[in-house]
């Protein structure tokens, strides 16, 4: 998993969450970053902030959406941006779906076993 998100809090939360549930956390501060770790380490599933300095979310995503090498990769937005602009506008990226924020572990946990049911658990 890779959880993209400029708020260092959101960021170890989502960690903590993942990791709790078996699951393998890369951490990207923001778009560029996050791009470079999907290059290096292919993860199965992208969390992705949409409100980051320099390339934003919807950027993020659309730039994996181009990639023919990402393009089977998930890509789920985080965001307290839940108004019906903003979530089309995150499909029009290539978003597989949304999460708001703040997020709890269950709702983390959901959104992985529903758009990665088969991926392997550390445990």
């Amino acid at each position: 998993m890779l959880v993209v998100d400029d708020s260092q809090t959101v960021r170890h939360c989502a960690e903590r969450f993942l990791r709790e549930g078996g699951h393998e956390v890369l951490l990207a501060e923001d778009g560029y970053q996050a791009l470079a770790l999907l290059h290096d380490f292919m993860p199965d599933l992208v969390f992705c902030d949409i409100l980051m300095p320099r390339l934003d979310g919807y950027q993020t995503c659309a730039i994996i959406r181009r990639n023919p090498r990402f393009a089977h990769v998930p890509v789920l937005m985080l965001s307290s941006k839940d108004g019906v602009f903003d979530l089309a506008r995150g499909r029009l990226a290539g978003a597989h779906d949304h999460l708001g924020k703040p997020f709890d572990r269950k709702q983390l946990l959901q959104a992985v076993q529903q758009h990665a049911a088969f991926l392997p658990t550390a445990s």
